[in-house]
């Protein structure tokens, strides 16, 4: 149940911005049912947008994998994190669940928690953003030439208020978070102007932006571990 409260407002924010995916899809030639097949499996909204650009322009399967990898690297990353929060009991093909369900927001909401993750938990927690998410798609593909642009552009909007919402009480509450969220912001903002950085795709300067951020703040505030 605490799993399930968790994953409504990032539900709602996925439902917003997966329709936002679906009617491009649908434009670009995909049925309804292979656009909400794609964010059923994917669960990613810059690599399904990247990847349906791809698709669109008729490109190989190879280019569609290397796109994939690049701008989703970074959740390996948090895969591998996160697996180190969770119980003993999180094994088998749960692993496989964690790796499939893992977004920058789920993930935010699952390593916050200051008990060890359990099966149960994260199965409540992933239930609702991928109902969000395919549904979302599913009403965008169906129902997006009928709505104005205007709204249909808003609704892509939701998913950064959701995600602050995420962080922004954990900085205000330790001092150390903080530090490290203005550092990654700040490494954010050397990689989109500063010229020499303009040929790294998103998906990397993400990567950049959570290692060297992470890294920082494991050195200067490491957090102590029991005996």
């Amino acid at each position: 149940m605490k799993g399930l409260r968790d994953g409504i407002p990032i539900a709602c924010g996925y439902f917003a911005v997966s329709f936002a995916f679906g009617i491009p899809a649908v434009e670009s030639g995909c049925t309804v049912g292979e656009a909400v097949l794609i964010s059923f499996t994917n669960l990613t909204s810059a690599g399904q947008f990247a990847g349906l650009t791809v698709i669109a322009q008729a490109g190989t399967l190879l280019e569609v994998a290397v796109t994939q990898l690049v701008i989703n690297s970074r959740y390996m990353l948090m895969a591998v994190s996160l697996s180190q929060k969770v119980d003993e009991k999180f094994r088998g093909i749960w692993r496989w669940i964690l790796g499939y369900g893992i977004t920058d927001e789920i993930f935010a909401t699952a390593i916050q928690s200051e008990e060890p993750v359990s099966r149960s938990y994260f199965g409540g927690l992933l239930i609702l953003p991928v109902t969000g998410w395919s549904g979302g798609t599913f009403f965008g593909a169906f129902l997006g030439n009928i709505l104005p642009e205007i709204l249909t552009d808003a609704l892509g909007v939701a998913l950064y208020g959701m995600f602050i919402a995420v962080f922004v009480p954990k900085s205000v509450e330790d001092r150390r978070v903080l530090a490290v969220v203005i550092l990654a912001i700040a490494i954010s903002l050397l990689l989109y102007y500063v010229p020499v950085f303009s040929g790294l795709s998103a998906g990397f300067s993400i990567i950049l932006c959570a290692v060297v951020a992470s890294a920082v703040g494991a050195v200067f505030f490491p957090v102590k571990e029991e005996a």
